[in-house]
């Protein structure tokens, strides 16, 4: 028996987000402060594309939007790095240690994320699973997705993906 599906694609350039980070090395060194222009690609495999399980395209702009929104414009600081530490947060800055380098930026400048370190693969990976938050994981389940797959470019031709079976 032959296994097909359907792959769902939506790559715009209205779905990014303007970010800076600063990767880690396993060293503890690290790459300077800088930025990209960090553009989202969302796929989902579907086995069925009739109009009782159709997916909405706007439905899947929307949500990716959202998180891209969230993110623009904003200092990336992974959370759960070894070589980083949180010395001051309030409403007004936020103060941390990242490589034995010290920092001080505007709180509402900076998103604190769950993870490791700053790079596509982990924003891809994060990505994925707010969209499956937000999106809702049982809705995709009920239209037959199978399994969905973010990318993430910083500069064309260079990024990763992450891709979860639901």
């Amino acid at each position: 028996m032959t296994k097909s599906e359907y792959i769902i694609s939506i790559k715009k350039e209205a779905l990014k987000f303007s970010s800076a980070h600063m990767t880690v090395f396993p060293d503890g060194t690290k790459e300077s402060l800088h930025g990209h222009n960090f553009r989202t690609t969302i796929s989902l495999g579907t086995t069925k594309s009739d109009l009782k399980n159709m997916l909405s395209f706007g439905d899947v702009k929307n949500v990716l939007r959202t998180i891209c929104q969230e993110w623009d414009e904003k200092l990336l600081l992974a959370k759960n790095c070894p070589f980083f530490k949180l010395l001051k947060n309030n409403s007004v800055s936020t103060s941390f240690e990242l490589c034995k380098k010290q920092y001080t930026v505007p709180s509402d400048e900076i998103c604190l994320l769950d993870t490791d370190n700053i790079t596509t693969e982990s924003l891809a990976k994060i990505v994925t699973e707010k969209f499956l938050i937000l999106f809702g994981k049982s809705t995709l389940k009920k239209m037959n997705v199978r399994w969905i797959q973010v990318s993430i470019e910083e500069i064309t031709g260079q990024g990763s993906s992450y891709k979860l079976h639901l």
